[in-house]
């Protein structure tokens, strides 16, 4: 459906403003700070956040966003997973392993409440998030640039991804230049995975829990006070991953 300049413009600042929201934390940061059991405050900070950023996505789609097509459905979701989520499953599971072997011995033992905060429902936020601005509005905002020119899908998945990838610069503070290059590489390949498994379903739901799903694979970090990649999940990560953007080349042929 055509749309309106207004509702370009308006989703182009909506997508800038939730990226900001989840790079800074803000405007959370600057009021809330919950203390509960051994969860880090931070990451229940930036959940805040997440639930912010929702609204105001939520308060823009049923103002000027109404013909918008995100593609939230329950829907064809079932059948999207199955059609093209072995190959997260299966490079879930890898890595999930190789980050034990590397974490292992294990020097931490959390509560339940921070595993399931840290390492399942934080994530899941992150999977709603990201694929929220990056997939429903980014990525339609520049296929619809790009539209009747030829390969205008592939275009659009492949600059999301490099913004993704980009994206990921500001979580390496601290890391290693090595981990920091491969975090920035990796994260690329999967928003081609995202993006095209988005193209060929037009199921955001369906993205949202892959993404989600792929993340699961820092659980193991609840369990370590280590905050480094391990040299073997490292190579796991950029192996499984980039298979997963070459699956998403590979979806988006002819395109």
């Amino acid at each position: 459906m055509r749309q309106r300049p207004a509702v370009w413009l308006s989703a182009a600042l909506l997508a800038v403003i939730m990226t900001v929201m989840e790079m800074t934390a803000l405007p959370a940061a600057l009021f809330l700070k919950i203390e509960a059991a051994d969860i880090d405050p931070m990451y229940l900070t930036l959940m805040a956040n997440f639930l912010l950023a929702g609204l105001l996505c939520l308060l823009w789609r049923y103002t000027l966003g109404r013909t918008w097509r995100f593609g939230l459905q329950g829907a064809g979701t079932g059948e999207a997973l199955r059609k093209h989520g072995l190959p997260a499953l299966a490079a879930t599971g890898i890595v999930a392993a190789a980050f034990c072997v590397g974490l292992a011995p294990f020097d931490n033992k959390p509560t339940l409440w921070r595993v399931l905060v840290e390492g399942f429902v934080y994530y899941i936020g992150v999977g709603i998030m990201e694929e929220l601005y990056l997939r429903g509005l980014l990525q339609n905002l520049l296929a619809g640039c790009f539209a009747g020119r030829r390969h205008a899908s592939l275009w659009a998945v492949l600059i999301t991804s490099a913004l993704f990838g980009l994206g990921h610069i500001v979580g390496c503070i601290g890391q290693p230049l090595l981990t920091g290059v491969c975090r920035v590489l990796w994260a690329a390949a999967l928003g081609v995975y995202f993006g095209a498994v988005y193209v060929r379903t037009r199921n955001l739901t369906a993205v949202m829990l892959l993404h989600a799903l792929i993340d699961f694979c820092g659980v193991p970090f609840c369990f370590s006070t280590s905050n480094q990649y391990p040299p073997i999940a490292l190579a796991a990560c950029v192996v499984c991953f980039g298979l997963l953007g070459v699956y998403g080349l590979m979806l988006l042929k002819g395109e």
